[in-house]
């Protein structure tokens, strides 16, 4: 496999946030715009491990593009704005484009926005996190579900179950979907948030059934981009990545069976093999306070397997770096 890029270095753009894939910049003289670039750094329960998967941050890139593209267009979606403006090296300004060795595939130029503090999650099946505390309690982010569910059971219709977005380093706290508005700078925002993330959710996952893949759940990030018109309201936009394997859920559609832990394409290989102990993983209660490990050759190649067989379903093409 290819070197993985683990940290980008680009000294004449302000590197304005690291993330735990994403490093973002500003550009000099562009006021309106930010660098987003995709590493291929992985992490796991919050942690980001000390090494990487070779052009997972290409691949994200793609398949997050791809999805961006198509929800535009989509009926049901294609009102709701999203920040991409370009991915292409040659339509970005001249700071940008002398990093092309280091950046192609992986950079977007994306309108700036003032993120929400909020991870607006969607699930059309209870699995995960949500699975467990069901069991605890019959409840799922503090909200009653109806008895006698099952480990992947459907919702129907898919439901809303937030979080509080988390700085790197900690943890993000699950929210009652009432609860919203309180962490939203405009209490009007949390109505059209709910409603654009069911609307691109329920058109990704017809989409993605129409390919083979059940999306069981999915993240998406919004933001505000300064009003149009002077006097006018800001803009809610869809921004970040969206509906790629590390934000998402993905299931084969014909090994679907109620009651059976799914096996989904995303970094379920990564994540047994930590549960484990791999690499002295869970020393520490196995949450944010852990150290980061390194990740065996194995356990890589069966990640990006993964990820590179949901990019050829979801999208029809192959993977090209």
């Amino acid at each position: 496999m290819a070197t993985a890029l683990l940290a980008t270095d680009c000294p004449t753009l302000k590197l304005l946030a690291t993330g735990k894939v994403r490093d973002i910049y500003a550009i000099p003289n562009v006021d309106d715009a930010l660098l987003f670039v995709a590493t291929d750094r992985v992490s796991a329960f919050d942690v980001v491990m000390k090494n990487g998967i070779p052009n997972k941050g290409k691949l994200l890139t793609q398949l997050s593009l791809f999805f961006s593209d198509f929800l535009s267009k989509a009926p049901a979606t294609k009102h709701i704005p999203n920040h991409v403006i370009t991915s292409k090296i040659d339509e970005m300004p001249a700071e940008v484009q002398q990093y092309r060795d280091q950046l192609e595939g992986r950079a977007i130029l994306v309108r700036k926005a003032t993120v929400l503090p909020v991870e607006a999650i969607v699930r059309g099946y209870i699995t995960g996190s949500a699975w467990s505390e069901y069991q605890k309690s019959g409840t799922m982010h503090d909200m009653k579900l109806p008895e006698g569910l099952k480990e992947s059971s459907k919702f129907e219709p898919p439901l809303f179950t937030p979080s509080t977005k988390a700085e790197v380093g900690d943890k993000d706290i699950n929210i009652h979907p009432d609860e919203v508005s309180k962490h939203l700078p405009n209490a009007a925002l949390a109505k059209p948030l709910q409603e654009y993330a069911l609307a691109l959710y329920s058109t990704a996952a017809q989409h993605s059934l129409s390919r083979g893949l059940i999306l069981a759940d999915t993240k998406f990030e919004f933001g505000l981009f300064p009003p149009s018109t002077p006097g006018g309201e800001p803009v809610l936009a869809l921004v970040d990545e969206c509906l790629t394997p590390d934000s998402s859920r993905f299931w084969p559609a014909n090994q679907y069976a109620e009651g059976n832990k799914m096996v989904g394409f995303d970094k379920q290989f990564l994540r047994e093999w930590l549960k484990n102990g791999g690499g002295g993983f869970g020393k520490k209660g196995g949450g944010i306070d852990e150290d980061p490990v390194e990740i065996p050759q194995d356990i890589v190649e069966q990640t990006w397997g993964k990820y590179e067989e949901a990019f050829e379903l979801l999208t029809g093409r192959k993977f090209a770096a």
